[in-house]
């Protein structure tokens, strides 16, 4: 029996994701056992799922190997300079409040030089996804630490060993108020997916973070082995707890990594109050009507 195709889109494609990848960009840039395949498959099926055209959708990035990400969908999609991924997704929303915003980004580019604009856009609530694949090391550059790289942990950088204390980013994301925080291992594929769906849909700043494997040099620099070996090492080391105390999940070299659905809280966003500002009246010295303090949620 011939069969029926819905959409012709996927009747003439390999790959029920073909339509989304820009194959004139293949293959990728990334390293064999690399994990940043499995979150960008993750974010693209995560986006069909939402049923939002994917005219609406913008995806924004940074430098390093997980800014590649926006180079490779066939989206509308901008590939900034280092550390302002967020900036430009700041403007891009409120110029079209429309679209979807997702940054796809890595810890480096997002905590590091990144770091002020990821804690304002969070504060102001700004409405868009920030998704950051950490994999503890600069991997593009040479496997230099990094602003979540575990103590003692080993890179090109920190030959003896690192002892800068490092972010605990969905700790950094709530203490700056993000009305969603989650964090997932690549293992934790469907789990993945489905929160950055949740994020994707949700109104305000939310924040993804993925523990993605860097074979290449996180994992030769500290002796964890294979690709295969570290993701065995998230299957046997990841333990999900929604309720966590995100002061104390910073990972640990070797040790559990806590995962986690961790806050889906609401607050106005900043497009909300702008509106509502501007359709009151002004006069001379003053503002007519003040915006009320949000009640926050305890996180």
């Amino acid at each position: 029996m011939e069969k029926m195709c819905t959409e012709q889109w996927v009747c003439n494609e390999l790959h029920p994701l073909d339509r989304l990848l820009r194959q004139d960009r293949m293959p990728h840039i990334w390293c064999t056992g690399c994990g940043l395949g499995i979150a960008l498959n993750s974010l693209l099926n995560a986006i069909i799922k939402t049923g939002i055209p994917t005219e609406k959708f913008a995806i924004v990035s940074g430098i390093g190997c997980t800014g590649r990400i926006a180079g490779y969908v066939n989206l509308d999609t901008f590939h900034t300079t280092h550390g302002r991924a967020i900036p430009f997704a700041t403007g891009l929303k409120l110029a079209r409040p429309d679209l979807k915003v997702i940054v796809f980004s890595g810890e480096g580019d997002l905590s590091a030089i990144g770091g002020n604009h990821f804690i304002h856009a969070a504060r102001r609530n700004i409405d868009i996804t920030v998704i950051c694949a950490n994999n503890s090391n600069y991997g593009m550059t040479g496997g230099q630490g990094s602003p979540t790289s575990p103590l003692n942990s080993l890179t090109s950088s920190t030959p003896y060993g690192n002892f800068d204390y490092p972010f605990s980013l969905p700790y950094l994301a709530a203490g700056s108020d993000a009305v969603y925080v989650a964090r997932w291992t690549v293992f934790n594929a469907r789990q993945l997916e489905s929160s950055m769906k949740n994020a994707i849909v949700k109104n305000g700043f939310s924040f993804i973070e993925v523990i993605s494997p860097c074979p290449t040099y996180y994992g030769r620099s500290n002796k964890i082995g294979t690709a295969l070996d570290m993701m065995k090492f998230y299957k046997e080391n990841t333990e999900i707890n929604n309720d966590a105390n995100l002061r104390n999940i910073n990972i640990v070299r070797g040790g559990k990594i806590v995962v986690g659905n961790f806050i889906n809280t609401e607050r106005p966003t900043f497009s909300q109050l702008l509106e509502q500002r501007m359709q009151q009246p002004m006069q001379k010295g003053k503002v007519a009507l003040r915006v009320e303090e949000p009640h926050r949620m305890e996180h």
